[in-house]
């Protein structure tokens, strides 16, 4: 398939099928809508269970399942925007039909889907770029070279900290919220997987530990205080190939949202903390500390460079999120999450604005993240009750 530039013909769009328009799949439906006004693609066709809700071009073809829309319509490239248990298939699907794809995090729900993706993408020669944002950040890009290049000394390691409310409604928005395994399936929906997946990725890709074989372990402390069967509140301690220990803590019941997460950088001879979802990046060394606004490269964008170009690396390429796809393994066949002791968890809000603050989440998901430690280590009351 010819894509792109048409050899005589110039300049094409890179024709685009969108698999999901609904939850984050609307966030790459207004992408793919902004790209298009631009002339980079042309949105060709959408597969949903559910019609659209809001109004798509006349042009735009509408299907229930994304292989009827394969067996209709050939596209350059497909996003994947479904949930998580149905990434693996729906990729290879597109994969096979010759398109490249823009996967949805988290990538798979097990290490075994994700290996076997990984040997159709080898298979296929196609390309597979996974929607950790954050790879496009130059923030986050800007920090990796400092610990490559040793700026900030000798890495004692990296902390990250997530202190998010999410209500009932969040829990109630679709079957596959907040489940373990859906009908057989492994979903593996919870904190550490999901919402907060973005900065264990960001952490590892930081660390130049990217791939499956550059973790040597991995530790996990999940617990919940709402009537899920996944985490909400959680610890997760990694050991990477170059001696990285890399924690990640969070919650998704804290007494206020905040949403600037952290990735901590503690370094012999200075400290970061890049606030992922911003772009921003403090950086203090010799007792001076500055901080600096960056950008961030769309990864739709990066894709259709790639294809354009394929001296133009991938972002976040399928293969280099193996290192995450180790964690959620191990979260995947640890321990069901314990239950926080009902005497410290206070409820606020009635029906779907019903949420769990579990006591003095904050002060020991932060210091998990700047020690870390594990919350059973630092005495934390619902590890240690």
């Amino acid at each position: 398939m010819v894509t792109g530039r048409d050899a005589g013909a110039g300049f094409r769009p890179v024709t685009v099928g969108l698999a999901g328009v609904h939850g984050f799949g609307a966030v790459h439906l207004r992408n793919v809508t902004r790209l298009a006004a631009e002339g980079r693609v042309r949105l060709v066709a959408v597969a949903d269970p559910r019609p659209p809700g809001e109004e798509l071009p006349p042009d735009v073809a509408v299907y229930s399942e994304l292989r009827e829309l394969l067996d209709a319509v050939e596209v350059d490239v497909v996003i994947i925007g479904t949930p998580i248990q149905t990434h693996i298939p729906l990729a290879e699907l597109a994969l096979r039909a010759g398109s490249d794809v823009l996967l949805e995090k988290p990538p798979a729900a097990s290490l075994a889907e994700f290996e076997h993706l990984l040997s159709v993408i080898e298979e296929t020669g196609r390309s597979c770029q996974v929607g950790f944002q954050t790879a496009g950040s130059h923030a986050a890009q800007a920090l990796a070279a400092m610990v490559a290049d040793g700026r900030l000394g000798e890495l004692r390691g990296i902390g990250v900290v997530g202190t998010w409310v999410r209500t009932a409604q969040y829990w109630q928005r679709s079957r596959w919220a907040g489940i373990r395994t859906l009908d057989g399936v492994d979903v593996v929906g919870g904190a550490v997987t999901n919402p907060f997946a973005h900065g264990t990725a960001a952490a590892l890709m930081i660390d130049g530990s990217g791939c499956a074989d550059q973790v040597r372990s991995v530790e996990t402390e999940l617990f919940r205080a709402n009537a899920i069967e996944a985490d909400d509140t959680s610890v997760v301690r990694v050991l990477t190939s170059r001696g990285t220990t890399v924690v990640t803590a969070l919650t998704l019941c804290a007494e206020v949202h905040d949403d600037e997460p952290v990735v901590i950088v503690h370094g012999s001879a200075g400290r970061a903390v890049l606030r992922y979802t911003k772009d921003r990046l403090e950086l203090t060394v010799d007792g001076q500390t500055t901080e600096t606004q960056y950008g961030r490269d769309d990864l739709l964008e990066n894709l259709i460079d790639h294809r354009a170009d394929p001296a133009v690396p991938l972002l976040a390429p399928f293969a280099e999120t193996g290192a995450f796809t180790r964690v959620v393994e191990a979260v995947r066949v640890s321990a069901p999450p314990a239950e926080i002791p009902a005497s410290l968890v206070r409820w606020e809000g009635e029906g779907l604005e019903r949420r769990p603050i579990v006591a003095e989440v904050e002060k020991w998901v932060t210091r998990a993240g700047e020690e870390l430690a594990l919350f059973t280590e630092l005495g934390a009351p619902w590890a240690t009750s």
